[in-house]
């Protein structure tokens, strides 16, 4: 009798690159594969459109990190680079009763309403990173970074203002950020950043405590003074970790990838330029064609599961592999590779999975997009002529194989 080789799990490379090739390859054998994280870590990563979008939403298919076998029975070494992932307080790591309390006491800060209000601020912001970008690129000999200068302090302003952090902090909670996304950093390196991140954050609860503002902190501080229960001190820190973090890395790698596709792509920029498609448009493709997040851990099935075919065992990590998705053909048509701003909805699926599906769809979600449009079409309106300063496969990838863009892109403004 015949017997299958199991496929050999596939190794995430820890200094990230670009996932496409991999996530082609892959998809070809199914919508489900196995992975090897950093230090042997066995994982699954969900492929495939149609399969992702189930298992995100599958009522036997928990956050909360309790369900994590092997980290539960002490197989996960300290220094882990993903452990934050795992275990941070928050909404992300949370379940049922819990995930719905945490997600109501920041809900209200992004309401349609809410962030159609942040409007006129983030045009503002728009306008003075701009005229800023101008400055560095006169000063540099015409060439500047436009994800320095630009498509980083626009979503780090933003969100931090929503949270009341003041500038001072800013920089370096993105450098700190990107420690603890990063995939290829040592465990010492990994303890220490997440050591100080958590002291820094801290460090700014403390203060709105004494001085309370208009902001998110401060809100998250009243609602658990007025309710011991509502929010304890890890949730409050473990929640703001997570909208600094997600609240500017996702936005900064769609405004970076998005600028990065249209250089790329004259003639879908000129379909934009001729008003033959809207900047809601190339944000949209750009999300499914180049998403800002590659592989998001973790999510762990309560019982065992078969998704596409494929058994996932209970208590196994599972990556939501949003690039692969995006460019599924089975979800996307024969040409899903290609970046096309005019691409149709389809009618009787969810055009893309970046931004998560299901209970925990990404509140900020909205947000991004009203920011990346403003920064889109301000930056193309005044620039029409920007384009790379480098060759695209000369651009340094990040390094995380969690976020999916580059380091740095140097452009010229034209």
């Amino acid at each position: 009798m015949e017997t299958s080789t199991p496929t050999p799990p596939h190794r995430l490379d820890p200094a990230g690159g670009c996932p496409h090739a991999d996530n082609a390859r892959l998809l070809a054998s199914g919508a489900v594969a196995p992975v090897l994280l950093p230090q042997d870590v066995g994982a699954m990563a969900v492929l495939g459109h149609e399969a992702l979008r189930e298992f995100l939403q599958h009522p036997d298919v928990a956050k909360d990190v309790t369900h994590f076998t092997a980290l539960r029975e002490g197989r996960i070494p300290e220094g882990w680079p993903l452990a934050t992932f795992a275990v941070v307080k928050g909404m992300t790591t949370a379940d049922g009763d819990d995930h719905r309390r945490l997600r109501s006491l920041v809900s209200r800060a992004f309401t349609p309403r809410r962030v159609e209000e942040l409007r006129p601020r983030v045009e503002e912001l728009t306008a003075s990173l701009l005229d800023g970008l101008e400055r560095a690129a006169d000063a540099g000999d015409g060439v500047v970074d436009l994800r320095e200068y630009f498509a980083l302090p626009l979503p780090m302003g933003v969100i931090c203002e929503l949270l009341g952090v003041e500038a001072e902090f800013r920089h370096r909670l993105h450098e700190l950020s990107n420690q603890v996304v990063a995939t290829d950093i040592g465990p010492a390196e990994a303890v220490a950043a997440n050591r100080e991140l958590v002291g820094t954050l801290v460090a700014i609860a403390a203060a709105k405590a004494e001085r309370p503002g208009d902001d998110l902190t401060s809100a998250l501080i009243a609602a658990r003074a007025e309710d011991g229960d509502r929010l304890g001190h890890e949730e409050l820190i473990g929640t703001m970790m997570l909208m600094i973090i997600a609240g500017h890395e996702t936005t900064l790698n769609l405004i970076t990838n998005a600028v990065r596709a249209l250089c790329g792509h004259p003639g879908q920029r000129a379909l934009v330029a001729a008003g033959k498609a809207g900047w809601a448009d190339v944000v949209d493709e750009t999300l499914r064609w180049d998403a800002p997040v590659s592989y998001f851990p973790f999510r762990y099935p309560v019982r065992d599961l078969t998704v596409d075919g494929t058994l996932i065992p209970a208590g196994t990590p599972v990556l939501a592999g949003y690039s692969a998705a995006g460019r599924d053909p089975a979800a996307h048509g024969p040409d899903a590779d290609r970046f096309d701003v005019t691409r149709p909805s389809r009618p009787d699926a969810v055009r893309n999975l970046s931004l998560g599906h299901g209970a925990h769809y990404c509140l900020g979600a909205p947000l991004a997009r009203m920011e990346a449009t403003i920064a889109l079409e301000r930056l193309f309106t005044r620039f029409p002529g920007l384009d790379l300063a480098v060759p695209e496969q000369e651009l340094p990838r990040d390094a995380s194989f969690v976020g999916n863009s580059v380091a740095s892109l140097p452009v010229r403004l034209g």
